[in-house]
């Protein structure tokens, strides 16, 4: 599975450091890359992404 940022984006660039996988592009809102994107498996203490996104926009992909 992968995270997934919705529409409810604003850009803010919180998130972009936060990726230890650089999975995150900006734009004018920000998409994550499917394939690379590994919810943080690796991290202990899960997506940090999730944790300093303001708009809470990011959720996990379904």
């Amino acid at each position: 599975m992968a995270m997934t940022i919705t529409d409810e984006c604003t850009a803010c660039g919180l998130c972009l450091p936060e990726c230890p996988t650089s999975s995150i592009e900006e734009g004018d809102i920000f998409t994550i890359d499917p394939d690379t994107c590994n919810e943080c498996k690796d991290q202990k203490d899960g997506p940090h992404c999730v944790e300093v996104c303001p708009v809470e926009c990011i959720k996990e992909l379904r």
